[in-house]
């Protein structure tokens, strides 16, 4: 019950905020969390456990009983542009993306085990 946000375009610092809030929460917690924040990045989080939430039904699980068991916010891959600078000179300017990384865990409770039936031994007669 993973999902994957690749070359999500704001720096991954800004990211870290958000999902460190998130992370090892439930999942209607979690949602709650996110629908109120005010932060650039909360929509995006909130699509992408939106999909990882989707991932999970498709095995079996329901929402109720899943929880943030990991978000990872790591560096993507950086534009570099140049800025004008004076005396005719430039800046470079580097715009970082985002790779967040989400996975769900699950604490429903177990299924019992069912009981095996001994199946009799059948003994065939010698004839």
């Amino acid at each position: 019950m993973k999902a994957l946000l690749k070359n999500y375009h704001q720096s991954p610092r800004k990211v870290r905020l958000v999902a460190d809030l998130i992370r090892g929460k439930s999942v209607p917690a979690a949602r709650a969390a996110l629908a109120y924040l005010p932060k650039k990045s909360s929509p995006a989080i909130g699509k992408l456990l939106d999909s990882a939430i989707a991932n999970a039904r498709s095995m079996g699980n329901t929402p109720e009983h899943l929880f943030v068991k990991a978000i990872t916010v790591d560096k993507g891959t950086v534009l570099r542009r140049a800025r004008p600078f004076a005396r005719g000179r430039a800046g470079s300017i580097h715009k970082e993306m985002s790779v967040v990384a989400i996975e769900l865990g699950s604490n429903a409770p177990a299924p019992k085990p069912v009981a095996k039936k001994k199946a009799a031994k059948k003994v065939k007669s010698a004839q």
